[in-house]
C-alpha cells in the first residue's frame, strides 16, 4: 500500500480516487479554501485527509504530507506567474525521500492550430493563447524537477473531458446545448473514467514522458449535441454559424474555437496499456444515458 497526494482535488482527480483509491494506505489532496477542505474531509469516500492550499503558501501540514508521499498526482493549472505547486512546494519535493511517481495532468491546447491535421506527442507545441502557453512551462518545468530527483514525471495531456454530470446529455436536457458550427473544426474527448484508467496505468508502471490521452474519433462541436438529442428523443437545438455565436462568447469560450487539431492516442494504448472503455463520444453518453449518479 502506498501513499498518494493529489494536488487539486478536481472533477478528474475525484474520480481517480473513486475508481482507485482504495489501493493507497493513505491519501492527502488539496482544495483551495479551509470550508471546503472539511467538507471533502467529512464525506469523501476512500477517506481522504483534505488540506487548504491556496498557491501561495503550503502549511506545515502540507509539507508533512508531501514528505511521506510515494505519489503525487497534479491537476492545479499554472498562472501568469508560473505553477503554483512548485513555486511553493518545489523545494519540499525536492527533499521527499519516499516519493517514487509524479503523473501531472496538462491539455492538448499545447500542440496549438494544426489546420486540422493529426498531432502526437512527438509534435511540435505551437500553442498561441497564454493559458496554454504557461501549460507548456508547467509541463517543462515538473519535467525539470523529475529529472533532477531521479523521479519518473508522466504528462498525461487531456482531450475534452466529459463524464457524470458533465456532458452533452445534461446540456441538452437543460437547455444550455449550443449546436455552434465552424466549418472544419473537430475535438478530441475524453470520458473521465478513462481519464482514470491512464492516471492508473501511469502510475502502476512509473511512467516517464508525454501522453496524449484523448478518445479514437475526432468531431465536430455539433455532432455529440445531435446524438445526444437523439438518445432522448428530442429534436437538437438548431444550428448556430460560430461568426453569430461568437458574439455572446466570452474571450475563453471563443479561444477554443481558435485552433484545429486531430489528437493521436497510439502511446496511450501502446505504452500505458490502456483500452477505451469509451473509444467515442457515442459509447460514452450511450453509458451515461442509464447512469443514475
Amino acid at each position: 500500500m502506498t501513499t498518494l497526494l493529489c494536488f487539486g482535488l478536481g472533477y478528474s482527480a475525484q474520480y481517480y480516487l473513486a475508481s482507485y483509491g482504495e489501493r493507497f494506505g493513505h491519501i492527502w489532496g488539496t482544495v483551495r479554501d479551509a470550508k471546503r477542505a472539511a467538507d471533502l474531509s467529512s464525506r469523501a469516500q476512500p477517506a481522504i485527509s483534505v488540506l487548504a492550499f491556496d498557491g501561495k503558501t503550503a502549511s506545515a501540514d502540507l509539507v508533512a504530507a508531501i514528505a511521506q508521499a510515494e505519489s503525487v498526482l497534479v491537476s492545479v493549472p499554472p498562472n501568469a506567474s508560473g505553477d503554483p505547486v512548485l513555486m511553493t512546494c518545489g523545494d519540499a519535493l525536492r527533499h521527499a525521500r519516499w516519493l517514487r511517481s509524479i503523473i501531472y495532468l496538462s491539455n492538448v491546447g499545447v500542440y496549438g492550430n494544426y489546420d486540422g491535421a493529426w498531432v502526437d506527442e512527438e509534435s511540435e507545441c505551437l500553442a498561441s493563447e497564454p493559458r496554454h502557453r504557461q501549460r507548456l512551462a508547467a509541463e517543462r518545468a515538473w519535467q525539470d524537477l523529475g529529472v533532477r530527483i531521479g523521479v519518473p514525471v508522466a504528462i498525461l495531456r487531456l482531450a475534452g473531458i466529459y463524464g457524470p454530470g458533465r456532458n452533452a446529455l445534461e446540456n441538452v436536457r437543460h437547455g444550455t446545448a449550443k449546436r455552434i458550427i465552424k466549418p472544419g473544426q473537430v475535438f478530441n474527448r475524453i470520458h473521465v473514467a478513462d481519464i482514470a484508467q491512464a492516471i492508473e496505468a501511469a502510475f502502476s508502471h512509473r511512467s516517464d514522458g508525454i501522453f496524449n490521452v484523448a478518445d479514437d474519433e475526432p468531431a465536430s462541436p455539433g455532432d455529440p449535441i445531435v446524438f445526444a438529442a437523439q438518445l432522448l428523443g428530442v429534436e437538437p437545438p438548431p444550428e448556430v454559424p460560430f461568426s453569430e455565436a461568437r458574439a455572446a462568447m466570452t474571450e475563453l469560450g471563443a479561444s477554443f474555437y481558435t485552433d484545429v487539431r486531430r489528437v493521436r492516442n497510439n502511446k496511450l494504448k501502446s505504452i500505458l496499456g490502456v483500452t477505451l472503455r469509451y473509444p467515442t463520444f457515442r459509447e460514452g453518453l450511450t453509458t451515461l444515458l442509464h447512469r443514475t449518479e
